[in-house]
């Protein structure tokens, strides 16, 4: 399939192109690479990432093909609702796609390259990090817009949100990541589990229910129960996780 560009970038057609021809070879690898590889490019003067989707297994190969759209184009796609709702995501810029007889192979999602101060997971790891309760605070505005908005970030995990300080006070968020999402009217079970994955340490948790409480008809207290429960759910059901794959590594 033939790149598909955001059309304030046509002009850059063949340099896109050029990038993505030579991924391989050219570039600066951003990240360890394990999974999904990005890397870094410079267009018209300004850093651009370009994210190399790994190859599909061979049953999701079929239905990128012909049922689902691919990463990379959910990606573009998603950005462009994001940025057409007011929230945050680095500028989208392309994607194209490469298919055998048989499905999707390999696909590419390009987009502004945003060097922020820090992401969520700062906020966890870091306890004393500076400005930590006004910048959580401001994070659980930004989520409760998202909810608001009818957005679920279904990969809504402490490294997929990108901080950037804007004033003495303020902070921009930018969420990355965004091939999993959905667009719907959220209930209130929905937006409190959509939260369940950003941080098991219980006094953040408190803190963001205190915000969340500030900004909705819900009460502190119940949505405090109700975050709680499902960020202990998910604590439960990622340590298992762990522990399987930690067994099953042990017997091979």
């Amino acid at each position: 399939m033939p790149i598909t560009i955001h059309p304030e970038f046509t002009k850059y057609q063949s340099d896109l192109s050029g990038f993505i021809e030579n991924f391989d070879t050219s570039g600066i690898l951003f990240g360890d690479g394990k999974r999904n590889k990005i890397k870094l490019f410079e267009l018209g003067g300004r850093p651009i990432n370009i994210k190399s989707f790994k190859v599909p297994n061979l049953v999701n190969q079929i239905a990128y093909k012909f049922f689902r759209k691919s990463k990379a184009r959910r990606s573009y796609e998603y950005a462009n609702i994001l940025l057409q709702n007011g929230i945050g995501t680095p500028q989208p810029i392309a994607f194209e796609e490469h298919f055998s007889p048989i499905g999707l192979q390999h696909s590419y999602y390009i987009s502004e390259h945003l060097d922020a101060e820090l992401t969520f997971r700062e906020l966890v790891e870091i306890p004393n990090f500076p400005d930590h309760d006004n910048i959580l605070r401001q994070f659980v505005r930004f989520c409760f817009e998202l909810h608001e908005k009818g957005i679920e970030f279904l990969d809504h995990s402490p490294g997929n949100t990108l901080i950037k300080k804007v004033s003495e006070s303020q902070y921009a968020f930018f969420l990355v990541d965004l091939n999993r999402m959905e667009f719907h009217t959220l209930d209130f079970d929905q937006r409190m589990k959509n939260l369940s994955r950003l941080t098991p340490k219980k006094e953040m948790v408190k803190v963001m229910a205190n915000e969340y409480a500030k900004l909705s008809d819900w009460s502190e207290a119940e949505i405090f129960e109700k975050m709680w429960f499902y960020t202990n759910d998910f604590q439960v059901k990622f340590h298992n996780k762990i522990k399987m794959k930690k067994m099953l590594k042990f017997w091979k």
